[in-house]
């Protein structure tokens, strides 16, 4: 699994998210992938997709928010939707793209703890990776933290957002306000 001088479990671990707002919830979450695997891919879901309500930032922008948290401790890519839901088939997508990507299966998989997750990865590839459901310890969710910046509640917004992200604040914001009243989405 892992380089064994790593002293670490896994060697590559995996995480999928929108990232519509990085926050608090999410960086616990990297972090204890970090600690257990040598290499973290994250796949930034909906990538096709921004200037909208429910997704208003550019995967470049959502890239460039981890990479000022992580550096070069993750790899980002990116992972348009197909149209198919939260189903194996969207795990049997996400799996193709992980050896497109990293050139291999991923030894663990890791998320929040969401009951539908556990439909991803249902055959066969899927049993030999492991997962890792970590709690959410940090009451913030990225709707709430689209709607402090909508509302100009900076205070609220840096409370929960890593304070390497703050002097984003102005540029996050615009591109949320631009976006606010755009409901229609292609994103599932």
């Amino acid at each position: 699994m892992s380089d064994k001088n790593s002293g670490k479990a896994y060697e590559l671990g995996l995480m999928v998210g929108r990232f519509q707002m990085l926050h608090d919830g999410h960086i616990d979450m990297i972090e204890q992938a970090l600690c257990v695997c040598d290499k973290v891919g994250i796949f930034v879901g909906s990538s096709q997709e921004s200037g909208t309500a429910k997704n208003p930032f550019s995967y470049e922008l959502r890239k460039e928010m981890l990479e000022r948290i992580f550096g070069e401790a993750i790899i980002v890519k990116p992972l348009p939707d197909i149209g198919v839901g939260n189903n194996s088939r969207w795990g049997d997508y996400v799996l193709k793209m992980t050896l497109e990507s990293f050139g291999r299966l991923p030894d663990i998989v890791v998320s929040g703890k969401e009951a539908r997750r556990s439909t991803w990865y249902d055959g066969e590839a899927g049993e030999k990776i492991a997962e890792l459901m970590v709690p959410k310890r940090i009451g913030i969710s990225a709707t709430e933290m689209r709607d402090f910046l909508t509302e100009g509640r900076e205070e609220e917004w840096k409370k929960y957002a890593d304070e390497r992200l703050h002097p984003m604040y102005e540029k996050l914001r615009e591109a949320m306000l631009a976006s606010r009243d755009r409901t229609d989405t292609a994103s599932i």
